[in-house]
């Protein structure tokens, strides 16, 4: 136990790696340390960008295409990431999408869409590394839920809905797995400067109110969610188990 930041040589894996929280995680671990297989579903040249920098902080990384909804994809991601790296020891999920829907209106398409990417994605990547970090008894797993799975979030009840499972999925693995030195933690964001919100930003009045609803007065970018993310995946969370960590400003006060 050194109850410190560094995590030198472990390989984490971090889906949705290619940009926004997700890149800013698979960075701020390098430094720390970490060899990292980022992630990515569409944006290859992103997720090569992400590797360069981390290549350039002297760490190993490499760029895979996985689609977290498919299992039989996760599966084959998985073993490729065993078979180059040889072990793996943080899981950060942090692929999503946030899409709009009125209820009465959400077509069955878009909620099963939502539900199969974030919650389900989740799901099929610590189903797949458990094994692995069971047999070695050292793991750690960060999912990424959002203020939304706290309080809900009108117009996007299947984003809510899916990030409130992310909750309580990290709750009952958690438990689960800590008897096998496998640390499962939650961290939920608020508002973050990425591309998935930057149509809801565009419009300087509505990015006003944002702003204003936050108690710090500012929208986080994305390392200082990372930041978060590596303190939970180092030896100083040692004791920290099931825990839903706010990254918000203090705008939603339910850990």
């Amino acid at each position: 136990m050194h109850n410190s930041i560094d995590i030198k040589d472990r390989v984490a894996v971090v889906t949705g790696g290619s940009r926004g929280i997700g890149a800013a995680a698979s960075i701020l671990l390098a430094k720390a340390g970490a060899n990292i297989a980022v992630l990515y579903s569409k944006d290859r040249s992103a997720a090569l960008n992400t590797c360069r920098e981390i290549r350039g902080l002297g760490k190993s990384a490499i760029a895979i295409r996985c689609r977290v909804q498919n299992y039989a994809e996760c599966k084959s991601v998985i073993s490729r990431i065993l078979k180059h790296f040889g072990r793996i020891d943080i899981l950060v999920n942090s692929a999503g999408i946030w899409e709009e829907g009125k209820i009465g209106s959400i077509r069955p398409g878009d909620w099963s869409r939502t539900i199969a990417i974030n919650l389900t994605g989740t799901f099929n990547m610590c189903n797949l590394v458990v094994p692995a970090m069971k047999a070695q008894q050292f793991g750690r797993i960060i999912n990424i839920s959002s203020t939304a799975g706290q309080r809900g979030e009108p117009y996007h009840s299947h984003y809510a809905a899916s990030k409130g499972g992310i909750i309580a999925f990290t709750k009952s693995i958690a438990v689960e797995l800590i008897p096998h030195g496998i640390r499962v933690n939650c961290v939920a964001p608020g508002w973050v400067q990425t591309d998935m919100v930057a149509h809801a930003l565009r419009s300087q009045k509505q990015k006003s109110e944002i702003v204003r609803s936050i108690p710090r007065g500012a929208i986080a970018s994305p390392q200082e969610i990372a930041g978060s993310i590596v303190f939970l995946a180092s030896d100083l969370a040692e004791h920290v188990v099931g825990e839903i960590l706010n990254v918000n400003g203090g705008s939603v006060l339910g850990g």
